[in-house]
């Protein structure tokens, strides 16, 4: 008989690895873009190795994508309330 809390979540230590060495690629990644004149482009490009390292720390080392949907809901509720903060944030900057 299982046990109705059983979570699937096992993990093996070489998926660990692969997405530690993809989280050491990126972050050489950004360190290779900010060295780079893109222009207007090097924010966009810096941010969106952040969003793609955070989203791999968050599923694979938080485990929230084996957790119960109330995690993934906290966790959208902090991200919208970090989106509007960063609007905000650039409205006010942009029309100074």
């Amino acid at each position: 008989m299982s046990n109705v809390n059983e979570h699937k979540s096992h993990v093996g230590y070489g998926r660990y690895v692969l997405i530690w060495l993809i989280l050491l690629s990126l972050t050489i990644a950004t360190v290779a873009v900010a060295g780079i004149d893109l222009g207007k482009l090097t924010l966009s490009v810096a941010l969106l190795i952040a969003a793609i390292k955070s989203a791999l720390v968050i599923n694979i080392f938080m485990h929230i994508k084996f957790d119960d949907k109330i995690f993934k809901v906290f966790l959208l509720v902090a991200l919208m309330t970090m989106l509007v903060v960063f609007v905000l944030t650039s409205t006010d900057i942009f029309f100074r």
